[in-house]
């Protein structure tokens, strides 16, 4: 026992005090994560929309995501990370109670897609604000923290939210909007005195800077990098859109033990990411773990199809949650070590960007998917799909490893060879 406390010592130690006070606005605000993994039993189930309509609303969810990632990093590079933050936190919050009063289809997709650009505003600041408060030696153990954060919140809002449903599901808005706002709030007491929430002067930067450009938007293995990682995200979210669906017609499951189910991920990777970061993350190399995710990430769900018992919906969601603790946190690394002081907004906002248009993706590849062939056929799709992301994940970030090497040499005061072709 004393051992695995000091491996927890010894993973969380070293890492700043900014940088676990983030993580506790995060943990404040993904407490209260729960509207989202319930959007589609509500949208179908309570206003009686059908599974095509529930989808769409799903995908205009992700329209706002995509345009508020790159919102977010815009205005990053432009006013820094505070600003958007705290903005974000409590202009999001609000928008909850707004949308627990919008039933009409249109207002309804209208609502979705200003609270989701308001939201997802914050995950490019959010990313930016880590990478600058963090030690460059602890930076994928910083994510991870802040990583770690989140899912431990995750891990309380659904189960919280599936017996608030049970209750009325306008308890769900209202429990999410006091807890952005509140994140908000103590986001905005601790960091209001710290340093460096300007963006910074265009300058040379003493830190490594990216291989080929300051704008993401042409560094092309960047991009291919980008595109890959929205593929990932298209069958991570799954587990948000189509996953409580199939748990609820396929399962017949209640909202509080679809919650508890869903909750389960975010508990698993709270206990295991951080140790094994700390314990493998330097050991293995990034594409390997990413390969090795994605891989994991589609025997998941073709687990489903190979077995109908309870049972393989925890191992199931098991597989997954390992899937995201071999990937995620080593992706988000990858962007940070691509960008530098200058552009680290544009490149988070990008990054962001591949999750927020698998946000319009999924839902829509997924509830058609469904409607026209059934949950079997999305979880083979998903498996096929998995697969070749892994491969091309693989072949993707070795290239980056490559390009980023001989720089890490310079900055070292080593000799650089120049990266292979």
């Amino acid at each position: 026992m004393k051992r695995v406390l000091l491996l927890y010592k010894n993973a969380f130690g070293g890492l700043s005090k900014p940088a676990w006070m983030m993580s506790v606005v995060m943990l404040i605000n993904r407490s209260g994560s729960m509207v989202t993994p319930f959007l589609s039993i509500y949208i179908t189930d309570m206003l009686g929309y059908s599974l095509r309509e529930a989808g769409l609303i799903l995908s205009i969810y992700g329209m706002g995501s995509v345009c508020g990632a790159y919102l977010g990093g815009w205005l990053t590079d432009k006013i820094g990370h505070f600003r958007v933050q705290f903005v974000s936190l409590t202009l999001g919050g609000s928008l909850y109670f707004l949308l627990l009063n919008l039933h009409q289809f249109a207002y309804l997709a209208a609502g979705v897609f200003i609270l989701s650009l308001v939201n997802d505003s914050l995950r490019p600041a959010n990313a930016a604000s880590i990478a600058h408060y963090a030690k460059p030696e602890n930076m994928t153990r910083a994510f991870s923290l802040n990583r770690m954060a989140i899912n431990l919140g995750f891990s309380v809002g659904p189960a919280v939210g599936g017996m608030l449903a049970a209750l009325s599901y306008r308890w769900l808005f209202i429990a999410d909007g006091a807890t952005c706002i509140a994140a908000g709030l103590f986001f905005f007491l601790y960091f209001r005195k710290q340093q460096g929430h300007r963006p910074a002067p265009k300058v040379s930067s003493p830190t490594i800077a990216p291989p080929t450009t300051q704008s993401p938007y042409r560094d092309k293995l960047f991009l291919l990098f980008v595109v890959l990682c929205c593929s990932f995200a298209v069958i991570f979210f799954q587990l948000f859109t189509t996953l409580p669906l199939y748990y609820r017609q396929v399962y017949a499951l209640s909202e509080s033990r679809i919650g508890l189910l869903m909750a389960l991920n975010g508990m698993i990777v709270f206990l295991l990411e951080m140790i094994f970061v700390y314990l493998v993350g330097e050991r293995i190399r990034k594409q390997v773990l990413i390969a090795l995710g994605l891989l994991l990430l589609g025997l998941s769900f073709v687990l489903l199809n190979l077995t109908q018992h309870h049972s393989v919906l925890y191992v199931s969601m098991f597989l997954l949650s390992i899937s995201e603790i071999l990937a995620m946190p080593f992706m988000a690394t990858l962007t940070v070590e691509r960008s530098n002081n200058v552009n680290r907004g544009a490149y988070m906002g990008l990054y962001t960007i591949s999750y927020a248009a698998a946000h319009v993706i999924a839902p829509f590849l997924g509830t058609t998917i469904i409607a026209a062939y059934g949950f079997a056929t999305l979880w083979w799709v998903t498996g096929i799909l998995a697969a070749l992301t892994a491969v091309g994940l693989y072949w993707v970030v070795l290239r980056m490893e490559k390009q980023l090497q001989p720089m890490q040499e310079t900055a070292a005061g080593q000799p650089a060879s120049l990266p292979s072709s």
